[in-house]
């Protein structure tokens, strides 16, 4: 990467011009092609080999020794980092599951994809703050406080939490089938919270509680942590304050009893701040996070990991901010398709959902099985396994386009071959134990490297740009694609070659490792040594 930018920087200096270096076809034009309006200007540089004039193309074939010395010099522990970001701050709202609700499939995707950000915009140089944005408010709380005092018992909701209130949820929805009066039940519960009922209170707290020590076995077996759980609960205080700079600043108007921001002329239905039974609406809230987040943490953007569905609440929230006088531009929606499964959409109400501790669980035991029958001696199964396994499905999820739907499938994500999570840590495992058996020199020829190998340094160079790409983009496929592509690059290389018997070999191979180390942490995957 930075041999690169050297090079740009020499010619930059001798045709008075800005350079734009494109990747060649093929080798045999060159390494690197610069559109110039005179390409038969003369540039020399300790840098460049020849250069060969095609069209109005300067085709440049660089010095290889000089390359291959500086690129691999270059890569070690902060291989990739930059300073991008150095003075700003990024805030990413991600996971952001529902209390009292199943952790289920359908958040793994803002999960893992809001965890990969983070990484990469810290490996940028940003300051970043991730925060879990908790479902820890709203008319949810009326339906379950009126589920509990109907049919709840303490003693199942002590012995398993989320799943006993999801049956009261379920319950309470099919109740509603045959007493419509329900509804009105919960409304009344609601807003009972709202105004600080002790026993409402002390439920929504029970709740909220039970939920979170659940929710923190996922975090910590995905390894995966938060700067801030301020979820929505968390600024009710300051919501009639909020109401008022709304009105203040923005056309609000009355509608059937509630009040709403009108969006008519920006061709978006209204924003409810407040419904017509006087209560709040998660739009108020998110917009009391916006404006907390924005006088607390400064940040250049706040990203917002959260599904495609919720497109045209992002559009209302960002237009509504900008009429309040906010930058629109410091607001960027993430969004993302739908896990599909065999039995279809999951929905909450009727029950239909995949719980992913069991998903997790599921891979891990898979996943196990799998390397007992491979290397029945290994030491450390289980962690082996729990590092595969979890790392399985999270690269299941972020090697696809994050907009398109994907359609779940245990074998792919969970084979050791192929496009997948295992088959870049298996990669990483083989080169650690062809390592561990050698002895790696600190004298380096750089000229014993041969074409091929100059091909796979070439690859290893263009890391640092795959971070950035992956990161600015909002697109952590981008990174998994080129992490599969070293590695089959080092893989078929490796059954060319005897890379044991050479110094050489050994030292690009180690650099090899490093990359795909670094790399899957990137994506929130660990690096096991053996498999």
């Amino acid at each position: 990467m930075k041999f690169k930018e050297k090079l740009k920087k020499e010619i930059k200096k001798q045709i008075k011009q800005d350079v734009f270096l494109r990747d060649t076809p093929s080798p045999e034009f060159g390494d690197y092609a610069l559109f110039l309006k005179n390409p038969d200007k003369k540039i020399k540089s300790i840098l460049i080999e020849r250069t060969e004039v095609k069209g109005n193309y300067l085709n440049i074939f660089i010095n290889k020794k000089k390359f291959i010395e500086e690129t691999l010099k270059e890569i070690n522990l902060d291989y990739g980092k930059s300073n991008l970001g150095k003075n700003k701050t990024i805030v990413i709202d991600f996971s952001a599951p529902n209390i009292a609700k199943p952790f289920s499939v359908g958040h793994l995707r803002s999960t893992v994809i809001g965890n990969s950000l983070h990484k990469l915009y810290s490996e940028l140089g940003y300051k970043v703050i991730g925060v879990n944005h908790l479902g820890d408010w709203g008319t949810q709380f009326g339906k379950l406080i009126v589920a509990y005092k109907r049919w709840g018992n303490e003693k199942k909701l002590e012995e398993d939490p989320i799943k006993y209130l999801l049956s009261l949820y379920v319950k309470f929805h099919a109740e509603t089938e045959k007493d419509k009066l329900l509804e009105d039940e919960a409304r009344n519960e609601f807003r009972k919270l709202e105004k600080g009922d002790k026993e409402s209170v002390r439920l929504w707290k029970k709740f909220k509680d039970l939920s979170l020590e659940e929710f923190e076995n996922i975090y910590s077996l995905m390894k995966i942590k938060f700067d801030s759980y301020n979820g929505e609960a968390f600024y009710k205080d300051m919501l009639d304050d909020v109401i008022n700079k709304i009105k203040q600043k923005t056309k609000t108007e009355s509608s059937d009893g509630a009040l709403i921001v009108n969006l008519k002329q920006y061709d978006m239905p209204p924003l409810i701040i407040k419904k017509s039974n006087e209560s709040t609406s998660y739009h108020t809230r998110d917009i009391a996070a916006a404006l907390y987040r924005l006088k607390n943490y400064k940040p250049e953007r706040i990203i917002y990991v959260v599904g495609s569905e919720q497109k045209l609440h992002f559009r209302q929230l960002f237009k509504t901010l900008e009429l309040m006088g906010e930058d629109s531009k410091k607001f960027v929606h993430v969004d993302f398709g739908l896990f599909r499964f065999p039995e279809g959409k999951m929905s909450t109400r009727k029950g239909r959902v995949v719980f992913l501790e069991d998903v997790l669980d599921k891979a891990i035991t898979t996943i196990e099985k799998i390397i007992t029958k491979k290397n029945p001696n290994i030491g450390n199964r289980k962690e082996v396994a729990q590092m595969v396994g979890i790392g399985a499905i999270i690269f299941g999820d972020l090697s696809n386009n994050r907009v398109n739907n994907i359609n779940f499938d245990w074998d792919r994500m969970l084979s050791f071959e192929g496009e997948t999570g295992p088959y870049i840590q298996y990669t990483h495992a083989r080169i650690y134990s062809i390592l561990k058996k050698s002895k790696l020199s600190a004298k380096i020829d750089y000229n014993k490297f041969n074409d091929e190998e100059f091909q796979l340094i070439k690859k290893m160079s263009e890391f640092p740009e795959v971070i950035k790409d992956s990161a600015i983009k909002y697109k952590p496929n981008l990174l998994c694609n080129y992490l599969i592509q070293l590695s089959q690059l080092f893989n078929t290389y490796y059954t060319k070659y005897e890379i044991k018997l050479s110094k050489e070999r050994l030292y690009l191979a180690s650099k090899i490792k490093q990359i795909l180390s670094t790399g899957l942490n990137l994506l929130g995957i660990e690096s096991p040594n053996a498999m």
